[in-house]
């Protein structure tokens, strides 16, 4: 079957053969347009739908309407006042500008070459603010579905001729312009030539956003953890691109991807170099906890009350009886009955507009909580512990590795029924060997704690001042280390001096 559809799409392609042939195609949809210009012997041809008018009758039409019949396409094309025309006779090429939004002008029925000016109509929203990566301080500005809009946000942060920026084209149906962004003297050049060369050896029909690029070009598609960053930010952007990283921009898509990564880099917001090192240094911590606590918290309960009372404190042991006499269910069950509602709650708040989500999330958690603890289908102590570890998840300022963490949940627990606590620590030593056999693109993916790179731990799980930070990430391996001339030692005034 698909060896006829491709047999058929080739013979299909085959009849084309010249510019008269691809017009007749185009008119099988409605919005082709094919007017003949009075007076002329020119006609033109686009489609309307992407096509601005206003560029097509106040800059195109008035010029060839004024253009007699000995005028070929070369004095047409000079007469024009738009620089980005041309003249070809091959029908691929012209199908392609076509589509893109360009206007044919043909000279004479029988003619074999045509004229492509560029006319298209580009609609895009207006750059917002990040939703997604909110920060109280800072730059308020986040990409959006244009990548020429997003590419000049990171040119006017970065004005140098060292931005290097190169494009191609991926999907063998929507040939989405893909853009690698990196900067010369700081970027490896074979961390730029691996991910450019993945991306262009990409086999794929439609890209619709940047997440496609990264399950397609990322070196274990099958983890749940995700081997390049994705943001909105374009201050995050040109942070690490600075520092030799690597971005990739996708048409149609308001993020961008930044590899190398590391896994610790996911738990950093970018907020935390708006505020003081240590209150940031602080918050870091915080976060790395809370993802720690949202991980096991659940499976230890789990594991304490199936195998291991005597490790339950007397203190706690009575209201912990209280609260499970009359549970019909085991642990287990109770526990995944539980997460399973959060993540219903999460799903529905996401899924419906804004305002009601909200409603959702708050009324409906107030409601079935208090539900089930008075109708005896859980305990309040679990539904304190799973709401905190909701809670605690969302401190993750990546979207996509917070997905992970809320999945990687549901083993821990399962283990922990299995096995107690011995399970939970099985699990956690599998995820370990997991996270240490991945790389991104070549680097490790746990850096800088294995292998142990002491430099690149002043911004890993802390932050330190920026005059400490003067040399870039060692695991970039960038042809210019160094990020700024580090400040001469400042000798410590006596007492007596003023």
């Amino acid at each position: 079957m698909e060896t006829q559809s491709q047999q058929n799409s080739a013979h299909a392609n085959h009849q084309i053969r010249t510019i008269a042939d691809l017009l007749d195609s185009c008119r099988k949809s409605s919005d082709f347009v094919s007017e003949e210009i009075n007076g002329t012997s020119f006609s033109i041809h686009y489609y309307q739908s992407i096509t601005n008018k206003k560029t097509l009758h106040q800059l195109i039409l008035p010029i060839v309407q004024n253009s007699n019949h000995n005028h070929s396409l070369y004095k047409l094309k000079s007469n024009l006042p738009i620089d980005d025309s041309k003249i070809t006779d091959n029908p691929d090429e012209a199908e392609e500008f076509l589509v893109r939004g360009h206007v044919l002008i043909l000279p004479g029925k029988e003619s074999s070459e045509a004229l492509l000016t560029a006319a298209p109509l580009i609609e895009k929203r207006p750059i917002g603010q990040p939703e997604v990566e909110y920060s109280v301080v800072g730059p308020k500005e986040a990409f959006v579905e244009a990548i020429d809009s997003n590419l000049n946000l990171i040119r006017k942060r970065m004005p140098t001729r060292k931005l290097i920026i190169q494009e191609t084209k991926v999907g063998t149906i929507s040939k989405t312009r893909v853009a690698v962004v990196y900067l010369e003297d700081a970027a490896n050049p074979a961390n730029a030539e691996t991910i450019l060369t993945h991306i262009k050896n990409i086999q794929f029909d439609q890209i619709a956003d940047s997440s496609f690029i990264l399950q397609l070009i990322s070196n274990n598609s099958t983890s749940p953890f995700p081997q390049m960053m994705d943001t909105e930010r374009p201050d995050r952007v040109s942070s690490e691109v600075a520092e030799g990283k690597i971005a990739v921009f996708v048409d149609g898509s308001p993020h961008a991807l930044l590899s190398p990564t590391t896994l610790i880099e996911f738990f950093s917001a970018f907020e935390d170099y708006f505020l003081p090192w240590p209150v940031a240094s602080v918050f870091r911590l915080i976060r790395l906890f809370a993802v720690f606590f949202s991980v096991v918290s659940t499976s230890l309960y789990v594991a304490v009350l199936t195998y291991h009372y005597e490790m339950i404190p007397s203190n706690l042991l009575d209201p912990l009886i209280a609260s499970r006499s009359g549970i019909p269910f085991p642990p287990i069950i109770e526990a995944i009955i539980l997460e399973l509602t959060i993540e219903l709650l999460r799903e529905a708040g996401a899924r419906l507009p804004q305002k009601i989500g909200q409603t959702i999330g708050i009324v409906g958690g107030i409601v079935i909580g208090t539900a089930a603890v008075e109708a005896g289908l859980t305990s309040n102590v679990l539904l304190i512990i799973v709401a905190l570890a909701a809670l605690a998840s969302f401190t993750t300022p990546i979207y996509q590795m917070g997905n992970t963490i809320r999945l990687i949940r549901f083993p821990f627990i399962v283990c922990g029924q299995l096995w107690g606590i011995f399970g939970v620590f099985v699990c956690f030593g599998f995820f370990i060997s997991h996270i240490l056999s991945l790389s991104s693109f070549g680097r490790p993916y746990i850096a800088p704690v294995y292998p142990a790179r002491w430099r690149d731990l002043k911004d890993s799980l802390f932050r330190l001042p920026f005059r400490m930070q003067g040399k870039k990430p060692q695991q970039m391996r960038s042809p210019n280390p160094f990020r700024f001339e580090p400040p001469p030692k400042r000798r410590k005034p006596d007492i007596e001096e003023t």
